[in-house]
């Protein structure tokens, strides 16, 4: 996953790393929220005490911050995306070739698209820049 960090992504992760100690460089904006992704070992840290340094980092940044488990391959696929939309969830997610399909009823459909398809889009590029492949929502 190559990708350009501007300014406003160095000052997100270096506020980061400052308050949690884990060092990571894989953060993306979903839904109106800041989400960083981090080995499986270090999410009892980066969340803190009682969810101390999530509610400090949201404090600051006046977002929602969400903490995720950085996926290893494309086995983690599901988790990801599960992790990264709830409480939303879905029927189904599928893998194919070059695609990943996620079966949805028509009530998390409306909220997986968003309005404009904002969420779908930004969610295509997350797919994209962490697994190579395209995203369908039916």
């Amino acid at each position: 996953m190559v990708k350009t960090i501007d300014m406003q992504g160095m000052r997100y992760l270096n506020l980061f790393e400052k308050i949690t100690k884990v060092s990571t460089r894989y953060f993306f904006p979903y839904n109106n929220m800041i989400v960083f992704c981090v080995p499986r070992g270090f999410i009892p840290q980066a969340l803190g005490k009682d969810n101390s340094n999530l509610k400090k980092m949201s404090d600051i940044l006046r977002k929602r911050i969400r903490i995720v488990v950085k996926p290893n391959g494309i086995q983690d696929i599901k988790n990801f995306v599960q992790a990264i939309i709830n409480p939303v969830g879905f029927n189904d997610l599928e893998v194919k070739e070059n695609e990943v399909i996620i079966t949805a009823g028509n009530q998390n459909k409306a909220a997986l698209l968003g309005r404009n398809k904002r969420r779908f889009l930004e969610m295509q590029k997350i797919v994209e820049d962490f697994f190579k492949k395209e995203l369908r929502i039916i």
